[in-house]
């Protein structure tokens, strides 16, 4: 904690004098973010420094490995859900991104389904079984875990591009031209970000 509230301290005398007014002008007026940004809750990969946004540039929700379920409403919790149906029929976003990484650790969870992984983890990467069952069946899969992980972190992006699809509020905004959807694959090691499609 105390090394939290040196950094606070950090950034009340330094970012926060530099942008006091961009805050206020937030603050009063409300945020309009262009673009939503889904990535990993992974601590080395923060969307607003990747992509050197100022407060109120992007709507960001952060999970476990960056995933977007299917549209499902019903009683349980959905808290990206939620997140997509404010930041686009509320805050009217034009963009959403699906940003993965490398060496995720959802993912890697994912591609050894014969391990334990806590009472959550397991359960939430199911959304991304089609990812995993793509990647083992290719044959060039080859028997390389990193390779095998590196392509899933791919494969899952696109299985969170077709997801946002059967959210009907999405649906109609992408038919309309009013919303566009991308994936991006961040390498945490070079700092490069690659474009990835979705399916055909």
């Amino acid at each position: 904690m105390k090394t939290l509230m040196e950094g606070y301290d950090r950034f009340r005398a330094g970012y926060w004098r530099a942008h006091e007014a961009l805050y206020s002008s937030l603050a009063r007026e409300g945020q309009a973010p262009p673009a939503m940004v889904i990535a990993c809750a992974d601590s080395r990969v923060a969307p607003e420094m990747i992509f050197d946004c100022a407060p109120g540039e992007i709507f960001v929700v952060r999970n476990v490995s960056a995933l977007v379920p299917p549209y499902e409403p019903d009683d349980n919790k959905h808290g990206t859900s939620a997140a997509l149906e404010f930041a686009v029929t509320a805050l009217n976003v034009r963009t959403i991104v699906v940003m993965g990484h490398t060496r995720c650790g959802g993912i890697r969870a994912l591609m050894q389904p014969n391990g334990r992984h806590g009472d959550f983890i397991e359960s939430w990467m199911e959304i991304a079984k089609t990812a995993r069952q793509r990647v083992c069946d290719s044959p060039d899969a080859g028997d390389d875990f990193d390779s095998k992980c590196q392509a899933c972190e791919r494969e899952a992006i696109r299985v969170s591009l077709a997801n946002l699809m059967t959210f009907p509020w999405i649906a109609g905004r992408v038919k309309a031209g009013t919303l566009t959807l991308a994936g991006l694959h961040f390498d945490v090691e070079n700092g490069t970000l690659q474009e990835v499609g979705a399916l055909p």
